[in-house]
């Protein structure tokens, strides 16, 4: 655990369960008060990076849309640079896409063609693993692109939903674990 990791207990807090969203049978996590804690919100972003401090991180890709604010903060905190993975019709160029399947429903993201070169070393980074669809879209976009991905970081990973059986041998840390 960080430096950070004492306030773990502290912005763990600040994550909401949301009965029922966006449908019955679904427990959404809520991370919007934890980015409106400037604290809370440093000490999650800290704790989601400090593992991958030493792996030569070159670029952050984050999917839509709670993804995207986390993981500018992150490719910040490691001195690197921040690709985007967007839902369809979001970016301006040519794009490489990849469908998947969520928990309640499907969806599909988009990342420029050009965004990741040959061989960077890619951290993916989202504030939720569940079913892993998401993750494995993103990892798929990065690879696709040419990337080597050093891994994954969540903020709240959802074990029994088993989204880490998606992700084959790459290094995935969570910061909460629920069983």
């Amino acid at each position: 655990m960080s430096e950070m990791g004492h306030d773990l207990a502290v912005w763990r807090g600040l994550i909401r369960d949301v009965p029922g969203f966006p449908r019955r049978g679904i427990v959404f996590k809520d991370i919007t008060p934890l980015l409106g804690d400037p604290t809370g919100l440093t000490a999650c972003v800290d704790e989601l990076v400090e593992p991958f401090g030493n792996h030569g991180v070159e670029l952050v890709a984050a999917p839509e849309a709670r993804g995207l604010v986390i993981g500018g903060m992150a490719a910040d905190r490691l001195g690197a640079g921040f690709v985007p993975l967007r839902k369809p019709g979001k970016l301006p160029r040519p794009v490489l896409g990849a469908d998947y399947e969520l928990e309640y429903g499907a969806e599909r993201l988009e990342m420029h063609t050009d965004a990741v070169a040959d061989g960077a070393r890619v951290l993916i980074v989202d504030d939720v693993l569940a079913t892993g669809g998401t993750a494995a879209a993103s990892a798929h976009l990065v690879t696709r692109g040419g990337g080597e991905l050093v891994g994954f970081s969540f903020i709240v990973e959802l074990a029994f939903l088993d989204g880490r059986g998606q992700l084959g041998d790459a290094r995935i840390e969570s910061a909460i674990v629920v069983k």
